[in-house]
């Protein structure tokens, strides 16, 4: 076994490079093509979430392993290598068993415990045994990662270590309080028609929302998940689907809207978002703080004004500045009304707010330039040492943020990358939760004891799955060894018959099955220990030893272990 695995994670990279790095269907698929077409791999499978893409690959030389899926990743996903490469890692072997195991069970989650991975693993299986790239080894460890995870959820409570991402995006949403009676009798916009989405829509409803309206670029999949969700016997939620273009429309509409589609661009803008809120609330929407990116420059006007710190010194006349431009209730004392001057108009200033007479010297000198602004910066550095500080003498009084109103529309962002403009989070009135302020939220949650017990399942795991791993790397051997005898005693029966022709069946039958039995009795021992040598660690050699004390034919080995290959592949299916 020689299982590699690249990748990178929410633990590994900020969510910017996760985004950037995210992967389309088309581009999972030619991945898959290339990383068997190259010479390091004869297999390949990768699981790709929304906060981690990883990878795996059976390779027969470690280094050129990693340099080649470490360039494949790169090349696909169009982040530069050199940029990509300090937010990889890389596991092997029993490591990579390990990780792949402990991401089935919810370890690796951002919210851990939540059982949506699972599916999500089935998803990669099925992928890439569609696109034929998943051979022997793969198939078993990816089968197993689903037993395990399976297992874990099964035997503890590991459920109660966290939630699905969909519901503690929910319970962040409600900031707290009961999902339950926050939702109830809201009515709900989803974003998306995918696995994520439908989770999304189903907890929605079962969580008491009023309405729910599916929107998705493929209408009849919007409609399929509207009906799904109609006819469910555990809801009696209102569901319909719409096109893309009537978002929004609907959005104005929404209390809550959930996002996560596959588009590689926003599906909601900042502008799109307040446009929304001011069409329901019929009033102008503010950014807290700062202006949000995307708003337009118009609704500044509309936040409230700071407070003045002041009444200005030295009439209003001398002042240089332009005081049209000065926002109301400023101070031009402030040390931001003069950033940005150059060093006639700073001295200026300084001597104006000093209470003296400003001299513009680049009038009395005629001179303008970096020498005289050289000498006027001069010039204003004596002022400051007669009169202190210049130019301010007096510091603006500190200005308290008014507080954010109720939001009348949250957003959970479920997308990677993101669905829903960053700036949004700056937008007075809404509350957005995305899977960055989701990774922060859950950086500090507590570990649950049952943790530990699912750490202990995943520890046996790999240690049995490894010991079956390198007790099926013999059994081509041992299959050619025991076929290897059989032609033996075909030949010597053959050979007895020719010496004795008047042998009756009777005898010959029974000639020929004690000699089978002392065949047996003689490799049986033999074969046993040798498996069972095999499966400890290091054990990998017994299998080189056995077929040349044997004298076996390495091409006979290879063909058992194809033909076991084929069988294998032909009879299984996703579990």
């Amino acid at each position: 076994m020689s299982l590699l695995v690249v990748g990178l994670s929410h633990r590994s990279a900020p969510v910017s490079v996760l985004e950037r790095a995210s992967l389309n269907a088309d581009a999972q698929l030619k991945l898959l093509q290339d990383t068997v077409a190259a010479e390091p791999a004869a297999e390949a499978a990768l699981l790709a979430t929304c906060n981690r893409i990883e990878l795996y690959a059976d390779v027969d030389k470690f280094h050129a392993g990693v340099a080649e899926l470490s360039t494949l990743l790169a090349q696909h996903s169009g982040v530069g290598l050199e940029e990509l490469t300090p937010h990889l890692y890389v596991h092997y072997e029993d490591r990579a068993v390990h990780h792949l195991f402990s991401v089935a069970c919810g370890l690796d989650s951002m919210v851990v415990g939540e059982g949506q991975i699972l599916g999500q693993i089935k998803d990669s299986l099925a992928r890439a045994q569609d696109l034929h790239t998943a051979g022997r080894l793969l198939n078993d460890l990816f089968q197993q990662a689903l037993r395990v995870g399976k297992r874990a959820h099964s035997e503890t409570g590991i459920d109660r270590a966290g939630q699905s991402l969909v519901t503690f995006g929910l319970e962040q949403l409600s900031a707290g309080a009961d999902v339950q009676q926050w939702a109830r009798g809201k009515k709900a916009l989803v974003i998306g028609a995918g696995s994520m989405s439908s989770l999304a829509a189903a907890t929605l409803a079962r969580a008491g929302v009023a309405e729910i309206v599916v929107a998705n670029r493929t209408f009849e999949r919007a409609e399929r998940l509207a009906r799904i969700l109609s006819e469910g016997d555990d809801t009696d939620v209102l569901a319909r689907a719409v096109p893309m273009d009537s978002v929004p429309g609907e959005l104005t509409r929404a209390d809550v809207a959930v996002s996560c589609t596959g588009a590689t661009g926003l599906v909601l803008t900042a502008d799109a978002v307040v446009a929304s809120v001011e069409g329901r609330t019929g009033a102008p929407v503010v950014a807290a703080g700062a202006p949000a990116a995307g708003v337009r420059e118009d609704r500044q006007s509309a936040e409230t004004p700071l407070p003045a710190t002041g009444a200005v010194t030295g009439g209003d006349e001398n002042c240089p500045l332009d005081l049209s431009s000065v926002p109301s209730g400023f101070s031009v004392m402030g040390e931001a009304a003069v950033a940005g001057m150059d060093a006639a108009t700073l001295e200026q200033h300084g001597a104006w707010a000093a209470g003296g007479t400003a001299v513009d010297r680049s009038r009395e000198t005629g001179r303008t330039g970096p020498e005289a602004d050289a000498e006027l910066i001069g010039a204003l550095a004596a002022t400051a040492t007669r009169t202190g500080r210049i130019p301010e003498r007096r510091r603006p009084e500190p200005v308290a943020e008014p507080p954010r109103p109720e939001p009348v529309l949250f957003l959970l962002d479920l997308a990677m990358p993101r669905d829903v403009d960053a700036a949004v989070h700056r937008l007075a009135g809404v509350r957005l939760v995305d899977i960055e302020s989701l990774a922060d939220a859950s950086a500090d949650a507590p570990m649950a004891a049952d943790v530990d017990m699912v750490r202990r399942i995943v520890a046996d795991e790999v240690t049995a799955f490894g010991a079956a791993q390198r007790a099926a790397h013999i059994t081509p051997t041992v299959v050619a060894l025991r076929s290897m005898a059989a032609e033996v005693v075909a030949g010597e029966i053959a050979r007895l018959e020719g010496r004795l022709p008047g042998l009756d069946d009777k005898h010959r039958a029974e000639i020929t099955q004690t000699v089978k039995r002392v065949v047996d009795k003689l490799l049986h021992a033999p074969t046993v220990r040798v498996k069972q040598l095999a499966a400890e660690p290091g054990g990998a050699g017994y299998a080189d030893a056995l077929r040349t004390l044997f004298d076996l034919d390495q091409e006979t080995v290879a063909s058992v272990s194809r033909a076991g290959n084929s069988t294998t592949e032909k009879n299984r299916g996703p579990a």
